[in-house]
C-alpha cells in the first residue's frame, strides 16, 4: 500500500533518496520513512503526507463539498508552514531540516529531516503496551523496523527511564528557550506528537504548524499570528491529528484567549505528567471539546494540582512535585517558570544530567576543564542507562576526538562504553572503527610518517597506546574482516613507531591479535614488520620483545617469565617453561628456516635476557622444523649461545635441557628412518652390503675361487650331513688346538674376502671353510687351457734374508731355515703329507712350502734358497693360529692395523698381491732358480699338480 503510494510521488527527494518500503514511525498526519541519499549514503528521515488521509469518514452532501475543499487547502498551508518553520529555525534541540518541503504529483507533501527513531507519542503508546503485558514498569520498548535499502529487519531499542526523561525534558527546555527568547515565537501545540527522538537519543521539537508570535510582541517575524478562534474550533470531518490537541493546551488559550510564552510552559507541565502517568496520557481528557475543557477547570478535583498528585496514577519524582510542577501547572501565567528557569531547577541537579549538560557544552569549555571532565567521566559511566551511553554519550565523545590532547582520555571512555553495551559490537563497527581510521590513518598521517623527519604527535601516540591496551576489546567488537581492513593497519603503525614504548605495547598485543588473522596475513604483512623492527633496533628491551613476538608467531606461549614480569631478567625456571598455545595462525616451516633462524643466528649480543628469549624461540622452531635442519642449524646456534660467558648455571642448564631434547629428537627420527630402510632391504643387506666395496665385479670362476665343490653337491643331493672331521689331505686345518678369532676352540672363522678375489655364491664345505680360514680359499683344478692364468711380476719379489727372531708360532716372519725341532702351531695331530707325490713336474720357481712334517730341512732350505718369496714386510690378515703355505696373500695396506702378527706364507698355488708402494725389497729373485725335487713321473699329474695351470 505504502510502496504504491510512494511511486506516485514525483519529486527530487524521491529521485535522490532511497526510501524504505514501509514507514518506521508516524506523527500526526505524517508518515515517517527511513531513507538514504543515493550519492553520499547519508541516513535521513522522509516525512510524507498523503492528501487522501483528509477524506471524511462519513459522506457529505454537495453543499459541504466546497467548504471541505477550502478546509483541506488551509490544512495544506498549515503543514507547509510547519516544514518551512523548521527551515528558518536552526537549533540543536529543534528538528533539523535536510530537504525543504515539496508537493507530490498526487497533491501530497514531502520533506526530509535528520534521521529520527520515533516520535514521543508512538514511544509512549509502545510503552503502554509493554506495561500492560508485563505490568507497570515492564521491559523497555523495542521497535522492529525495516532497513532503508530493503536489507531486512533490524531491532531498535528505545527506553524511557528516569535519566532519559530528565535529559529529554532538559532539551525541550532549551528548545523553548530558543523559541521564546531568540525566535520570538510561541509553539502553541506542545504535545508528545511534536517531540521526535533522533538516532542519538536526543529529543527534538517539531510540530510548529500552530506556532506564532505572542500577543503584543515587538520582535519582527514573518510568521502569521495564531487565530485562536480558528484553532480552538474542532471539526469532526477532519482527523484529530491535524487539529489542536486540547488535552495539552494551556487555559490561556481556551479560557483567556491570550497567546503568551507561558502557555507553552503549562503544556510542558502536562507533558511531564504524561511521561510518568499510566497510561501515558495527559491528566486532562477533553475529547477535543472546549466546553469539556472549561468544566474540568471549573472543579478543583479535576484540575491537576499538588494536592491531588496532579491526577497522576503513578508516583511522581519528589523534585517534580515539590518545585517544578507547582510552578508549571498553575492558573496564573506570571507564576509559571520560564524556559531558562526550568533548566536551572533542582530536578536536573544530579550527576548524570549534569554530565550530559556538560557534554553538550563541551566545545565551549577550556582544555583544563575538558581533561578534568574526561578523567571523572569513567567513574560515572556505569550509572548511565545503556541507551543513553550508546546514543548520547558515545557519539558526543567520538565527535570530540578531533582534539588530539584529549584523544587518550576520550578513547579510555569509549572503550569502557563499548565493553558495557550489549550491542557494543555493532556500535564499535558502525561508529568507533571508522572514526579511528579517520584519525590515525588519514592521508596527512601517512604522508607525514614517510617524511625524513616527521613531527612527533604526542597526543596521537597516547591515543594509539590506548588502542593497543584495549586490543582485546577491538577484536571482540568487530569481525575478522573489519579487523584486517581497519584495525590491523593501526597496529602496524604502532609497530613501526619510533617510540620504544609503542613498539613494546604492539609486540605484547600479538598473542591477542593472532587468532583474528589468517595465515597469509601473518606471514606477508605482520611478520615482515616485526622482523624489520627486530633487525634495526638497538634497544635491548625491544630485542627481547621482538624475540617474544617471534615465539608467539611460532605458536609459543605468551606467558611472561621471571619474577619481575617484564621478561628481562633472563632466567627461566621449570615452572616458567613456555607451553605451546593455539594461536589460530602461526608461521610455516619455510618461513622459520629461511627467514627467522637467520635472524637469530645473526644476533651478536651475549646478554642473558636476549639469549634466554632466543632459547624460547629455538625451542618452538626445533619442534617444528625438520630434524636434519635441527642438527645442522639449530643445535649449533644453541651450543654457541649456551656457552655464552654471561650465562649463569641455571641458564646454562636450560640450554642443555633443550639441546638434549632436540638431540634426542634427531636421534629418534634418524634411527626410525634407518630401521625402516633396513626392514625394506634386510635380505640384501645381510649378503652384500658389508663387503660390496671390497669386491670387483669380475668374471665368474677367476682363479677357481667361486666354483662349487663336488663333495658339497653330492652331500646336498644325497641328503648327507657335512663331515666335520678333517680329511687326510687337509689335516693341518683340523687341529683341535686351533682356536677361532674369538678365542673359542674348534670355531670355524669365515673366509676373508679381498678386493682381487671373486666371492663364491655356493655354500662351502667344512674343508673348504678350513682352507679359507688359513687364507687359501677353495682350490679346484682348471679344466683345460681356456681358464685364465695370472702370472705375477717376478721382478717385484725380494730375496729371502735370514732373520734373528721368530714369533712364538714361527710364522710371523718370512720363511727362513730353521731346525727340525721347531714345529709349527699345527701340532702333532695333523696327518703328514707326501710331498714327493705332490711335487710338480717342473720346479715352481716361487713356491715355498712349510709343513709340520714330510720334507727334510735340507729340502726346505734348498727350496727357500732357490725360490723368490714375497717379503713379509707388508701387513696381512692376522689369525690366532698359523696359516699354511697355501694362504692367499692379504691386500696391500699401509695402516698399522695389519702390522701385528704375520702368519701367512705363500706357496706355489697362491696369487701374490701387487707390491705396496712403500715396500722395500731386500733383493730381486731370478726365475731360473729351482730348489724343489724333481718328479720322475712327469707324465702323470697328481695331488696339487693339477693346479699348475693356475700359474
Amino acid at each position: 500500500m505504502f510502496s504504491s503510494a510512494l511511486k506516485s510521488f514525483t519529486s527530487s527527494i524521491g529521485s535522490n533518496y532511497a526510501l524504505s518500503p514501509n514507514p518506521t514511525a508516524s506523527s500526526g498526519p505524517w508518515k515517517i520513512f527511513d531513507a538514504k541519499k543515493k550519492s553520499t549514503g547519508k541516513a535521513v528521515s522522509v516525512f510524507v503526507f498523503d492528501r487522501k488521509s483528509l477524506d471524511p469518514h462519513s459522506g457529505l452532501g454537495r453543499s459541504g463539498g466546497s467548504s471541505l475543499r477550502k478546509i483541506h487547502d488551509e490544512i495544506l498551508e498549515r503543514l507547509k508552514k510547519e516544514a518551512s518553520s523548521l527551515a528558518r529555525l536552526r537549533h540543536p534541540s529543534i528538528l533539523e531540516l535536510v530537504e525543504p518541503v515539496e508537493e507530490t504529483r498526487s497533491g501530497g507533501l514531502m520533506f526530509a529531516t535528520e534521521q529520527v527513531t520515533a516520535s514521543l507519542a508512538s514511544l509512549l503508546e509502545e510503552k503502554d503496551a509493554q506495561e500492560r503485558a508485563g505490568g507497570v514498569g515492564g521491559r523497555s520498548s523495542r521497535f522492529v523496523v525495516e532497513d532503508a535499502e530493503g536489507g531486512g529487519l533490524r531491532r531498535r531499542e528505545l527506553e524511557i527511564d528516569e535519566l532519559e526523561i530528565q535529559k529529554g525534558l532538559l532539551q525541550i527546555g532549551k528548545a523553548l528557550e530558543f523559541l521564546h527568547e531568540s525566535a520570538g515565537l510561541v509553539h502553541g501545540n506542545l504535545t508528545p506528537e511534536a517531540i521526535f527522538i533522533n538516532a542519538k537519543s536526543d529529543w527534538k521539537v517539531s510540530g510548529l504548524g500552530f506556532a506564532g508570535p505572542p500577543d503584543n510582541s515587538n520582535t519582527a517575524t514573518s510568521v502569521a499570528p495564531i487565530s485562536l478562534s480558528e484553532v480552538l474550533h474542532h471539526d469532526p470531518r477532519l482527523p484529530r491529528s491535524i487539529q489542536l490537541n486540547l488535552d495539552y493546551t494551556s487555559p490561556d488559550f481556551v479560557l483567556d484567549s491570550n497567546v503568551t510564552p507561558s502557555a507553552d510552559m503549562f503544556s510542558l507541565g502536562l507533558l511531564i505528567i504524561a511521561l510518568y502517568n499510566f497510561p501515558h496520557i495527559s491528566p486532562l481528557q477533553t475529547h477535543s471539546s472546549s466546553s469539556t475543557y472549561k468544566k474540568l477547570f471549573g472543579s478543583s478535583s479535576t484540575t491537576p494540582t499538588q494536592s491531588n498528585q496532579f491526577l497522576s496514577s503513578k508516583p511522581l519524582p519528589k523534585d517534580l512535585t515539590s518545585t517544578v510542577l507547582p510552578r508549571l501547572i498553575t492558573r496564573r501565567p506570571a507564576q509559571r517558570l520560564t524556559a531558562r528557569e526550568f533548566q536551572q531547577s533542582q530536578y536536573f541537579d544530579n550527576i548524570l544530567v549534569s554530565s550530559i549538560r556538560f557534554l553538550d557544552s563541551l566545545p565551549a569549555k577550556t582544555p583544563n576543564e575538558k581533561a578534568q571532565f574526561m578523567r571523572g567521566l569513567a567513574r560515572v559511566l556505569p550509572q548511565f542507562p545503556k541507551s543513553v551511553l550508546e546514543k548520547k554519550v558515545l557519539p558526543a565523545l567520538l565527535e570530540e576526538m578531533k582534539d588530539r590532547d584529549l584523544l587518550s582520555l576520550i578513547l579510555q571512555n569509549v572503550f569502557r562504553i563499548v565493553q558495557m553495551l550489549a550491542v557494543g559490537k555493532r556500535a564499535f563497527t558502525e561508529k568507533v572503527l571508522p572514526r579511528l581510521r579517520e584519525i590515525f590513518l588519514s592521508p596527512s598521517t601517512s604522508s607525514t610518517s614517510k617524511g625524513a623527519a616527521p613531527e612527533r604527535d604526542t597526543g596521537k601516540e597516547a591515543g594509539l597506546m590506548m588502542i593497543l591496551e584495549n586490543m582485546s576489546t577491538v577484536i571482540d567488537s568487530c569481525s575478522a574482516k573489519d579487523f584486517k581492513d581497519h584495525a590491523l593497519p593501526i597496529l602496524l603503525l604502532a609497530v613501526e613507531s619510533p617510540n620504544h614504548s609503542m613498539v613494546d605495547a604492539s609486540f605484547r598485543s600479538l598473542p591477542t591479535v593472532l587468532p583474528a588473522l589468517d595465515f597469509s596475513t601473518v606471514k606477508n604483512e605482520l611478520f615482515p614488520k616485526v622482523a624489520a623492527v627486530f633487525t634495526k633496533t638497538s634497544s635491548l628491551g625491544i630485542k627481547v620483545r621482538g624475540l617474544e613476538a617471534f615465539n608467539v608467531l611460532c605458536g609459543g606461549s605468551s606467558t611472561v617469565t621471571g619474577n619481575a614480569g617484564d621478561g628481562l631478567d633472563g632466567t627461566m625456571g621449570k615452572d616458567a617453561a613456555p607451553k605451546p598455545t593455539s594461536t589460530g595462525a602461526v608461521l610455516d616451516k619455510y618461513t622459520m628456516q629461511e627467514k627467522m633462524v637467520p635472524l637469530l643466528k645473526a644476533i651478536k649480543t651475549k646478554e642473558p635476557a636476549v639469549m634466554m628469549a632466543c632459547l624460547n624461540v629455538l625451542r618452538q622452531v626445533g619442534l617444528i622444523v625438520d630434524c636434519e635442519y635441527v642438527a645442522t642449524e639449530v643445535l649449533p646456534i644453541l651450543w654457541t649461545m649456551g656457552l655464552g660467558p654471561l650465562l649463569n648455571l641455571q641458564q646454562f642448564q636450560s640450554f642443555m635441557e633443550l639441546i638434549k631434547l632436540l638431540s634426542n629428537r634427531v636421534e629418534t627420527e634418524q634411527t626410525r628412518k634407518l630401521q625402516e630402510l633396513s626392514a625394506n632391504s634386510v635380505s640384501d643387506s645381510q649378503s652384500t652390503r658389508t663387503d660390496d666395496f671390497m669386491s670387483f665385479s669380475g668374471t665368474s670362476g677367476s682363479n677357481g675361487a667361486g666354483e662349487p665343490n663336488e663333495g658339497d653337491f653330492e652331500r646336498l643331493v644325497l641328503g648327507k650331513q657335512s663331515d666335520t672331521k678333517a680329511s687326510p689331505d687337509m689335516g693341518w686345518d683340523t687341529s683341535s688346538g686351533i682356536k677361532s678369532p674369538t678365542g673359542q676352540a674348534n670355531a670355524t672363522p669365515e673366509a676373508p674376502v679381498f678386493s682381487w678375489s671373486t666371492r663364491g655364491s655356493t655354500p662351502q664345505s667344512p674343508a673348504q671353510r678350513s682352507l679359507s680360514s688359513i687364507g687359501m680359499g677353495t682350490l679346484t683344478p682348471q679344466q683345460g687351457p681356456s681358464s685364465r692364468s695370472i702370472t705375477p711380476d717376478l721382478s717385484t719379489f725380494a730375496a729371502l734374508s735370514p732373520t734373528a727372531s721368530t714369533s712364538s708360532h714361527g710364522f710371523a716372519q718370512p720363511l727362513q731355515p730353521q731346525n727340525q725341532q721347531q714345529q709349527s702351531a699345527f701340532g702333532s695331530t695333523q696327518p703328514s703329507m707326501n710331498w714327493q707325490s705332490m711335487a710338480p713336474a717342473q720346479a715352481n720357481p716361487w713356491g715355498a712350502q712349510r709343513t709340520s712334517s714330510s720334507p727334510s730341512l735340507a729340502t726346505l732350505n734348498g727350496m727357500s734358497n732357490s725360490m723368490p718369496i714375497q717379503p713379509f714386510g707388508q701387513p696381512s690378515s692376522t689369525l690366532p693360529h698359523s696359516s699354511s703355505a697355501f694362504a692367499i696373500p692379504p691386500p696391500p695396506s699401509a695402516t698399522s692395523a695389519f702390522q701385528s702378527q704375520q702368519s701367512t706364507t705363500f706357496n706355489a698355488f697362491a696369487l701374490a698381491h701387487p707390491p705396496a708402494g712403500n715396500a722395500s725389497l731386500a733383493g730381486s729373485a731370478r726365475p731360473g732358480q729351482s730348489g724343489g725335487p724333481a718328479n720322475p713321473s712327469a707324465g702323470q699329474k697328481g695331488g696339487l699338480d693339477k693346479y699348475e695351470s693356475l700359474l
